[in-house]
C-alpha cells in the first residue's frame, strides 16, 4: 500500500532501538525523511545509517535527552518544519505503590506526559498552518487496564491519554490527527526489566519468568518492532485523516476487554 506520505519530515523520539527504530525504519520505507532523537550517539548513528543505507532517505540524528527542557530545544531546532511527530520515552521502573515517592513521579511525568505535551505544544501549530499533521503518541496498554508493578507508567501514560483525548479534537479539522499507540509486551529491552521484575518477586529463573510472562499473551509471543512500526506509520499515512484520539493497542490480546 503507498501510505502516501513520500517526503514528508518526521521526528521519532528514542528512535535508535526497540519500538522506536521500528517506528522510523517503517516511515523510512515509507519514503519519510527522518529526524532522530536518542540519547546514545554511537547507537543513534550506527541506526541512522542503516537506514540510509536500506531506505535512501534523508537523516538527521540528535543526540539529546528529549526529557529535559534544554534537550527539546536542541532538538527542535535541528528539527525544523515536520509534517509528523512520534513521541516516545523508556517507560519508569516496576515496583509496588509503596516504593515511590514525589520525586519518583515528578520524574515519571516529566518523561512520559509532559515531554509529549511539550513537543506537541512546540509542532502543532506549524502543522496547523500547512493543514497537515501526524502525531502518534507511544504509551502503553497500561492505560486500558492498569498494570500493578508499573503504577508509575499508569499514572503518567494516562495523564497524556487524558490531555490527547480533548487536544485531537481541537485540531482534527485543521487536518492535524493525534493518536496513541498502546504496545504490550514487544521483544525490546523493556522486556528484560519487567521479566527480572518477575524473576525476583516470584524467586524464579529468567527462563521461568519469561514463561510466566508468555502465558498472559493469547498470541503467545512478543510482539516485533517492525509490526508495530507498520501501524505507526500507517497512523502517519494519508488513509489515516478519520481516525482522530483513539488508543490503539498492539498487545496480543493480553489486555482482557470488550472494548
Amino acid at each position: 500500500m503507498d501510505l502516501g506520505i513520500k517526503g514528508r519530515r518526521a521526528l521519532v523520539c528514542a528512535s535508535s532501538k526497540g519500538l522506536g527504530r521500528g517506528c522510523a525504519e517503517a516511515l523510512a520505507e515509507a519514503g519519510v525523511d527522518l529526524v532522530l532523537n536518542a540519547r546514545g550517539a554511537e547507537a543513534l548513528e550506527a541506526t541512522a545509517e542503516a537506514i540510509r543505507s536500506a531506505h535512501g532517505v534523508d537523516v538527521t540524528t540528535v543526540a539529546a535527552d528529549i526529557t529535559s527542557e534544554d534537550g527539546r530545544r536542541e532538538v527542535l531546532e535541528a528539527a525544523g518544519a515536520l509534517d509528523i511527530l512520534v513521541t516516545n520515552a523508556g517507560g519508569p521502573p516496576p515496583g509496588l505503590w509503596s516504593d515511590w515517592g514525589h520525586d519518583d513521579f515528578i520524574k515519571a511525568l516529566e518523561a512520559n506526559m509532559l515531554t509529549p505535551i511539550a513537543l506537541m505544544t512546540a509542532l502543532l501549530p506549524g502543522m496547523i498552518d500547512q493543514g497537515w499533521g501526524r502525531v502518534v503518541n507511544i504509551t502503553s496498554q497500561s492505560v486500558k487496564a492498569p498494570i500493578p508493578a508499573l503504577g508509575l507508567s499508569n499514572s503518567a501514560r494516562a495523564g497524556l491519554t487524558g490531555f490527547v483525548a480533548g487536544t485531537a479534537r481541537q485540531v482534527a479539522g485543521k487536518g492535524v490527527n493525534i493518536n496513541n499507540l498502546l504496545p504490550g509486551s514487544h521483544d525490546t529491552d523493556r522486556i528484560f526489566a519487567l521479566e527480572k521484575g518477575v524473576s525476583e518477586a516470584q524467586g524464579v529463573s529468567m527462563q521461568e519468568a519469561r514463561k510466566i510472562r508468555l502465558s498472559a499473551i493469547p498470541s503467545g509471543r512478543y510482539g516485533t518492532t517492525s509490526e508495530f512500526g507498520a501501524m505507526c506509520a500507517f497512523l502517519c499515512s494519508q488513509h489515516a485523516g478519520f481516525i482522530v484520539g483513539q488508543n490503539i493497542l498492539l498487545d496480543g490480546g493480553q489486555t482482557n476487554a470488550t472494548i
